[in-house]
Parts: structure tokens; C-alpha cells; sequence
């Protein structure tokens, strides 16, 4: 008698994550939540007020012009630094930069620290938490990231251009997106240009300021707003012609 063959039932292979990846993101999390810890443990950030570089403006000015190239280095380092950690006192830094180096090359180095920094927080967001905003959110927001990548550049200089919008948030919720990297650094470079020189140019005259807000006047920002419109105008643009066509 010829017995029945018993087919079994192919099983579903499993989705897990790699236990490597989920390492490294423990990893990853532990160093940057000690580096923030300490920062505010030992009270860095009194170092990174208007106060303290007033107060060390003397001793800061004859150590760069003694060891330029090292104070260049170290000053865009601790850029990338409090940049990377969404740390306070950027703008601080900046001034500092336009006071040590002068408006021009202030800018310079503060746009290679500051771009460096934020590629650096936008990439550790994405790695950390993307996969998981997607999984969580993303019925939702995929509309709004496939609007967003249409038009990233454009987007993104806006944000960049109007200080209203703070320069850590902005980093940190464009790494949730699907973005290109290349068009962040472009859009982050570019769009920092103002904003860096208006503040390494007030550096320049850190003894009369006693004040961010005598820097950030309502004149200042409505130029910066008036630069974010203009950003968007291709973006306006392109949806009028699609709507038209």
C-alpha cells in the first residue's frame, strides 16, 4: 500500500535585527549620553558664554596669533564637538571665531565645524532612530518624506536661513528623513553662510557687545526670513507649473 506523502509546511523565516547592529547602537548611545553627561556634570558651559569670552578675550587673542594654525584646528574641533552633541554655545563659538580669526576666515572655520557637526548629529539620528520612526509613524509621515526628498534642498536651506528654527532640532529631525547626505552637507553649508558671518563680523567688535540679542535685532532676523522665502521659491515654483501642466 503506497502511503500518502506528508508535505510540511515551509516555515516563515524570521526578520530579526543583527546583533551587531543593536550593539553598536547601545554603543553609540552610551558614549554620547557620558560625553553630554559630562558635559553638564563639570559645568563646561561656562566656558561657552558671552561673560567668559569677554573675560579671556586677552589670553585667547595672543595664543592664536602665536600658534594660528593649532588654535584654527582646535577651534574647529570643539565645533564639530558641540556641534556633533547638540551641545549650547555655538553661538558663542561663532563670535569667538570672528573675534580670533577675523569676519572671513571666522566664517570659514566656523562653516567647516559647524557642517562637519550637524553631518555628524543628522547620521547618528538616522542610524539611531529612523528604522523606528518608520515602523512607528510610517503610514503617516510617508507623505510627508516623500514631499520632503522632492524637495530636500530647498527645504532644508530654509531652515537654515531663519533662525527661528533651532540649528540642533533642524540636524537631528532631517536625519529622520530619507534625505541624501550629499544634498544635506550642500543645503547646511550654504545655508549657514549668513547667519556665520553676521556673528564672526559682531566678534569683531566683542567689546561693545554685552548682549546676543543686540546681535539677533529684528532687522537681522527679518532679513534672515526674508532669505528662507526665497529659497523656497523653486519649490512654489515647480508645484505651480505641475498644477498648471
Amino acid at each position: 500500500m503506497i502511503q500518502p506523502e506528508v508535505t510540511m509546511p515551509t516555515p516563515v523565516p524570521e526578520i530579526t535585527v543583527p546583533a551587531g547592529s543593536s550593539a553598536g547602537k547601545i554603543v553609540i548611545t552610551a558614549v554620547i549620553a557620558a560625553a553630554i553627561g559630562a558635559f553638564f556634570y563639570f559645568d563646561l558651559g561656562q566656558f561657552l558664554s558671552l561673560a567668559a569670552l569677554k573675560a579671556h578675550r586677552d589670553t585667547l587673542l595672543s595664543f592664536t596669533e602665536a600658534n594660528y594654525v593649532s588654535s584654527a584646528g582646535l577651534f574647529i574641533l570643539a565645533y564639530i564637538v558641540v556641534t556633533g552633541l547638540s551641545l549650547p554655545g555655538a553661538v558663542i563659538l561663532t563670535l569667538a571665531g570672528g573675534f580670533l580669526f577675523g569676519s572671513l576666515f571666522g566664517m570659514l572655520f566656523v562653516n567647516l565645524g559647524a557642517t562637519t557637526g550637524a553631518t555628524l548629529a543628522f547620521l547618528t539620528a538616522r542610524y539611531l532612530l529612523r528604522d523606528w520612526v518608520e515602523q512607528k509613524f510610517g503610514k503617516w509621515l510617508g507623505p510627508v518624506q516623500q514631499g520632503f526628498t522632492n524637495n530636500a534642498f530647498s527645504y532644508l536651506m530654509t531652515l537654515r536661513l531663519i533662525p527661528l528654527f533651532p540649528f540642533f532640532v533642524v540636524n537631528l529631525v532631517s536625519g529622520l528623513t530619507r534625505m541624501n547626505v550629499g544634498t544635506y552637507v550642500a543645503a547646511t553649508a550654504l545655508g549657514i553662510i549668513p547667519g556665520s558671518f553676521v556673528y564672526a563680523y559682531a566678534g569683531r567688535q566683542l567689546g561693545t557687545i554685552n548682549s546676543l540679542k543686540e546681535i539677533a535685532s529684528p532687522n537681522v532676523i527679518g532679513a534672515f526670513v526674508l532669505l528662507g522665502l526665497l529659497a523656497l521659491v523653486p519649490t512654489v515654483y515647480n508645484k505651480f507649473k505641475a498644477r498648471q501642466s
